[in-house]
């Protein structure tokens, strides 16, 4: 099945894919999933002809798993890297097997100290453990090495740099979204008949109309070969917003757009040039809400689980649907022209190109359509920023921010949510530390309180009240008085008394206590042993810590039946204090 659920067509018959390595084992072809192509000729490589075509060959193998021209890209630009770092060595090897230890462990200490370099080395040594020749011996050992992941470059926002990006993403938008609404509805109103013939209305819902059908308004060409609008005084200008920004977002417009969308749902930048529109699902008993089904793709998942599909309802002015039903109003003349371009082109994210004879480098962005593009590229996200007065693209930090606040995974793993996200990201450190904090002085106060908080001397005293574990001191100063007078507590929570004294007398008994309480783990659920029993076991050890392994050990021996007769009643919760 396709992405959109479609059943796949088959290849015509006695179709077979191209391979990616040339006859000649110098050039490697890269296709994407879209059946954009690049070449890459590593004849260009400054390194010996045995040596191009073995990273040719290891770079054509390693292709097949890829899915993005941006990928393949990196993965050529890195391999340059090291063929250079080879070629001014003072003794370059002539193919893949001259590698030695040495030049392995030099190529790691220059590039192991960055994020950078550390793609490099995760991206070479790939290549390297393709070629067979060095899959066993010290080199191989050598490329086993591990190589610490990236430290993440980037942080999520401060409330106040949130509130600066989506200040100026949303006047940007609602800007852009209230003009195509504005001229959307005098274009209707000229095609329903219903604007005088001849008004000055009348000749701007003709431009309109001539505008969503070719998206351009009418230019006359000037004498100096220059074309200039032709209604340049009835629209008030010749401006973007004047022409033919009347109907379509402006690549800047589209920009904002995304990054609100970014910041509702976490969405990645790269997403917003192959998402489909959305289809509308029937809400159960709702009337005045709409819920969309939004399709993600997610190409690093692996294949067979790219595409998910998440429910976004609007059902007001601030739920989530709603920015997705403004985002339709917003690219509906661009989508309708892509369309009658393109039939089938059913893409959400459409901006009208500012320059139609511009060359298109974004190999992983679908191709535009003249004059329209689709999706939003880095170098898109950059200027925006720039015009913006902010430093740099927003997307990774404006993703960052929304994963860390919504405290759950967004079209990733659980692990990748924790390691990459949560765990590096100084704001969620920062807001942790009060409840770590908090977490600390709890566990604190149980540690104090799961110890023997009484006293062990060598001999009775004959003025303390003997209990069924301890002598008493006082039970008139009690941790827990009872309202009649005297200590309301039972005997076991003695041994967490200040007022209880443990002499050599004691011990046996105290001794066969521990014994049974631990007897009772192999049969007794968790939670029923660690509410009822776990601090009176840790009191005894830790009583027994104070006394001394040995001597408690030596006492265990001398218990007797009224010993065991107490324990007894002490485990069954009989003996009444």
């Amino acid at each position: 099945m396709s992405g959109r659920g479609r059943k796949a067509a088959l290849p015509p018959a006695g179709h077979r894919s191209e391979p990616p390595l040339a006859p000649d084992g110098l050039v490697v072809t890269f296709t994407d999933k879209a059946g954009a192509k690049n070449e890459y000729d590593f004849a260009e490589l400054p390194l010996s002809r045995p040596a191009q075509r073995s990273l040719a060959t290891a770079f054509a193998a390693q292709s097949r798993g890829w899915t993005s021209n941006l990928t393949a890209q990196a993965c050529w630009s890195r391999t340059g890297v090291f063929a250079r770092f080879l070629s001014e060595l003072d003794n370059p090897p002539d193919d893949l097997d001259g590698l030695s230890v040495a030049v392995l462990q030099s190529w790691r200490d220059a590039n192991i100290n960055t994020n950078t370099g550390r793609s490099r080395l995760n991206t070479v040594r790939g290549l390297l453990q393709r070629d067979p020749r060095l899959s066993a011996g010290p080199v191989a050992e050598e490329l086993a090495r591990r190589i610490p992941g990236a430290t993440p470059s980037k942080q999520s926002y401060g409330q106040d740099e949130r509130d600066q990006v989506m200040l100026a993403a949303q006047r940007e938008f609602r800007s852009a979204r209230l003009r195509i609404s504005e001229n959307t509805r005098l274009l209707e109103r000229w095609q329903a008949g219903d604007v005088a013939e001849g008004s000055r209305d009348w000749k701007i819902g003709a431009v309109l109309d001539h505008i969503a059908r070719t998206g351009d308004v009418p230019r006359t060409l000037r004498p100096s070969g220059q074309k200039a609008v032709t209604n340049y005084k009835l629209l008030g200008g010749s401006s973007t917003e004047k022409t033919w920004g009347r109907l379509f977002l402006t690549s800047g417009e589209l920009t904002a757009l995304a990054v609100l969308l970014t910041d509702r749902f976490g969405w990645n930048l790269s997403l917003y040039g192959r998402m489909p529109v959305p289809t509308t699902a029937p809400s159960a008993g709702e009337r005045a809400s709409v819920t969309y089904q939004v399709q993600v793709e997610k190409r690093r998942a692996g294949r067979g689980r790219w595409f998910s599909t998440e429910n976004i309802t609007d059902s007001g002015a601030d739920s989530p649907g709603r920015l997705i039903t403004q985002a339709l109003e917003a690219t509906a003349h661009g989508r309708a022209l892509a369309n009658r371009l393109a039939p089938g082109k059913d893409l959400l994210m459409v901006a009208r190109a500012h320059q139609s004879g511009r060359e298109y480098p974004d190999l992983d962005r679908p191709a535009p359509i003249r004059p329209l593009s689709f999706g939003v590229s880095d170098h898109m996200a950059k200027t925006w920023a720039r015009n913006n007065g902010l430093p740099g693209s927003p997307f990774r930090r404006a993703r960052r921010t929304t994963v860390t606040s919504e405290g759950r995974p967004l079209q990733h793993a659980q692990g990748t949510h924790e390691s990459v996200y949560v765990l590096p990201d100084q704001h969620v450190q920062q807001s942790s530390r009060t409840i770590f904090e908090a977490g600390a002085h709890e566990a604190l106060a149980h540690a104090r309180a799961a110890v023997f908080g009484g006293q062990v001397t060598d001999k009775p005293d004959p003025e303390h009240e003997p209990t069924a574990t301890v002598d008493c001191e006082d039970e008139d100063s009690s941790p827990w008085p009872d309202p009649s007078g005297g200590c309301r507590a039972d005997f076991l929570l003695c041994l967490a008394c200040p007022n209880a004294h443990v002499h050599p007398g004691h011990h046996p008994r105290l001794a066969l206590l521990h014994q049974q309480i631990l007897s009772l783990r192999s049969v007794m659920d968790d939670h029923t042993f660690h509410t009822r029993w776990n601090d009176h076991l840790l009191r005894l050890e830790n009583l027994r810590d104070k006394v001394g392994p040995a001597a408690w050990k030596t006492a265990f021996a001398r218990d007797d039946d009224t010993d065991r007769a107490v324990v007894q009643l002490l485990l069954k919760e009989d003996l009444a204090p």
